[in-house]
């Protein structure tokens, strides 16, 4: 069971490094565009108890509530090839009393090349009801410890490639 450390240093933003797989992709051997959701989802929920010692399961348990997705926004940069490793990375970019905003963008095993750009929305509800409640105890200091928070209001997810971008062709 998760219980919240001060002491401890929460990773803002986890990482994994795997292979395309053939049975993913599509004839023109991309990576098919429904199965980036799948490797995304995939490498967070591997990361997340490894990093933060949590499995969502028992924040579910505890508070009775859980994160329901309402929305996904996807930018599709450059093609994951057939056989290529990639770079996962994901991170919490925002929230607030009841949504959080999950960014998870793939790279190049360098990671100078951006591959994809996933943002997605999740809203903070009870498991009996399903209806919005707010994030408490050692959830919001999870948030408050893992969080990037960034400043969304005026970001697009163009703009966030961009960033992205720049910041790997800088590295």
């Amino acid at each position: 069971m998760f219980e919240f450390n001060q002491e401890k240093h929460y990773p803002k933003e986890t990482e994994s490094r795997v292979v395309v797989r053939f049975q993913d992709c599509d004839p023109l051997q991309h990576l098919n565009n429904a199965k980036y959701f799948d490797y995304f989802f995939n490498a967070r929920e591997d990361q997340v108890p490894k990093l933060y010692g949590v499995e969502m399961i028992d924040f579910i348990k505890k508070y009775n509530a859980a994160w329901v997705v309402y929305n996904h926004n996807i930018s599709y940069v450059r093609p994951a090839k057939v056989g290529e490793w990639v770079r996962i990375r994901s991170r919490i970019l925002w929230y607030n009393h009841n949504t959080v905003l999950v960014e998870y963008y793939m790279t190049d095993d360098t990671q100078k090349e951006l591959k994809t750009l996933l943002w997605t929305t999740m809203r903070y509800v009870t498991i009996k009801e399903g209806l919005s409640t707010d994030h408490k105890g050692a959830v919001l200091e999870f948030l408050k410890a893992t969080s990037e928070n960034v400043d969304i209001q005026d970001l697009s997810i163009n703009q966030r490639v961009k960033q992205l971008k720049s910041k790997l062709v800088g590295s």
